[in-house]
């Protein structure tokens, strides 16, 4: 359950000009609440408690922007194709910021990979980093986002022009591959996605 610590009355104002409807809080010491994406905000004198299965809906609009951030990435596939999901972390100074898994359907492992890839860098584009340092334990999907090599699949041509495309919001990235230890927290939170289905 995150808590930020702010001026409650601008970040309302982040919310509303997000498009996020803001109400009256339900005791005398809530000053305003708001949900989005399965997560509730709760505003107090000085600090906002985002309660919920998907607290980074809304803590992306609420934390100040800038800085540098290590994002993990990872697929699971069940056969290939098969049962996929992606998992993602999103680490900085201070520890975790964010966290996500889900269940993408049926995909290739590569696939997989791909989704999970770009859930992380919309959730890091989200929160507002300047300077990301992405890891991934897929040597092929970071080879062929770094044009080392060819994507001759379509579909996996058409994610990497995706990934490029979220790339360009930041100031300064670089992907590299990583062994498989490194990227644990990743690989288990797809790895439970899949669990859950």
């Amino acid at each position: 359950m995150p808590v930020i610590e702010c001026d409650v009355e601008t970040a309302r104002e982040r919310l509303e000009e997000a498009g996020v409807t803001v109400e009256s809080g339900n005791t005398d010491h809530e000053r305003w609440r708001a949900s989005r994406g399965g997560a509730t905000a709760v505003a107090y004198d000085d600090k906002v408690v985002i309660q919920g299965g998907n607290p980074q809906d809304i803590e992306a609009l609420l934390r100040e922007g800038g800085g540098r951030a290590h994002v993990y990435f990872d697929g699971a596939c069940r056969g290939n194709p098969g049962p996929a999901a992606t998992g993602w972390v999103i680490v900085s100074g201070d520890g975790i910021v964010a966290e996500g898994g889900e269940r993408i359907g049926t995909a290739t492992n590569n696939q997989a990979e791909y989704e999970a890839l770009i859930a992380a860098l919309e959730a890091a584009r989200d929160y507002g980093y300047d300077e990301i340092h992405v890891r991934g334990d897929s040597e092929l999907i970071v080879k062929q986002v770094r044009g080392e090599y060819d994507t001759n699949n379509p579909e996996l041509r058409e994610k990497r022009v995706t990934v490029r495309e979220l790339l360009t919001a930041f100031d300064e990235w670089t992907l590299e591959h990583v062994p498989r230890e490194v990227n644990d927290r990743a690989d288990d939170l797809a790895n439970e996605a899949l669990d859950q289905g």
